[in-house]
């Protein structure tokens, strides 16, 4: 069981959802797209399951993940514009970017999960809302990219109590980092696409090697 378990994790695998097709839900050549810089935050699984915040494994991963999408955009038929999070959260823009992590979180409740929201029963229809103009107008841009990380990976000690529960026919969660990325509209808000990504053990983002791994299946098939 435990050897079937680590085959499946072995590959990353990506879930894609789209808003439905209209004239502006995807962006046409030439346009000027800004690519916020990834808000990545891990942490180390410890054998009691707590979390403990690893800094330095954050700012690798955001390094790592940073350089892949941007070696990833190379070539494509538009414009864009890196955009430094940090450097941006005071005013309206600020809170378009704290609002988005928000709307991904709900996104990958919402949409992904089991529970369903009324609303959203028909399709994939989420917005930042008309604020997002404030973000569009201050770069020119049209269309903003987001990746947002969150991940715990497993210490020995935890490690040694996934084996021992194995043995004994238990399942104990080891770690896992999920990461997302959406591209939004920024005339209307809206989320135009979306693809969650969940990292198997060939695609650690502390790594350059992982997170360009991890990179090509989270941004295969991005309309950019």
């Amino acid at each position: 069981m435990l050897l079937a378990c680590l085959a499946m994790a072995a590959c990353t695998t990506t879930e894609v959802r789209k808003a439905a097709p209209t004239a502006i839900a995807a962006p046409v050549a030439d346009s000027k797209v800004i690519v916020v810089n990834p808000d990545v935050k891990l942490a180390v699984l410890t054998a009691a399951g707590l979390q403990e915040p690893r800094e330095d494994w954050s700012q690798s991963a955001r390094a790592n993940l940073n350089t892949a999408i941007n070696d990833a955009l190379k070539g494509r038929a538009h414009r864009f514009e890196a955009l430094d999070p940090q450097a941006s959260m005071d005013g309206r823009a600020g809170q378009l970017l704290r609002l988005h992590e928000a709307v991904g979180q709900s996104i990958l409740v919402y949409s992904y999960g089991g529970l369903r929201l009324p609303t959203k029963a028909k399709g994939f229809d989420w917005t930042l809302g008309e604020g997002a103009q404030v973000l569009g107008q201050q770069h020119q841009a049209a269309y903003a990219l987001f990746v947002t990380g969150r991940g715990t990976y497993a210490s020995a000690g935890r490690a040694a109590v996934v084996i021992g529960a194995a043995m004994l026919g238990v399942g104990v969660p080891m770690g896992s980092q999920q990461v997302f990325a959406s591209l939004v509209d920024l005339h209307t808000g809206q989320v135009v696409w979306f693809n969650v990504a969940t990292a198997g053990p060939n695609a650690d983002i502390r790594s350059a090697e992982g997170a360009a791994a991890l990179t090509r299946d989270l941004l295969k098939g991005a309309p950019l």
